[in-house]
């Protein structure tokens, strides 16, 4: 019912940047957080980056290199990535823990995942 499609990864020398773009096919009546997980091979899956309500969440591997944002009237979340360094090589998740409609359990999204590599 709901598709979150996810566009920008490839692959990067490090030093370089990346847009990670996702798309939701429908807009939602209430929407908790919303940002971007990785999951790196053999390792845990991790926040990258999430806004809920008005604040703005990174970890720290990642912050002052990477940005996220959204653009509501298009239904659409970023990640913007400069600096890319070698560890960041990842698939990467976009989520949303939204409810579609007002009165329901909000419950969380999740894209098909994008793979990212950085490497030389």
């Amino acid at each position: 019912q709901v598709q979150l499609v996810e566009s920008g990864g490839g692959l990067v020398q490090p030093g370089g940047s990346l847009r990670l773009s996702c798309v939701a096919s429908r807009t939602f009546a209430s929407i908790n957080a919303l940002g971007w997980y990785r999951q790196a091979p053999g390792k845990q899956r991790e926040l990258v980056a999430q806004i809920t309500g008005g604040s703005v969440e990174y970890a720290a591997s990642v912050k002052d290199r990477f940005t996220i944002s959204k653009d509501n009237a298009k239904n659409t979340i970023y990640l913007q990535m400069n600096s890319l360094k070698p560890e960041d090589t990842a698939v990467y998740y976009c989520f949303r823990n939204a409810a579609i409609y007002y009165g329901l359990r909000p419950t969380d999204y999740w894209g098909q995942g994008t793979q990212v590599t950085v490497s030389s």
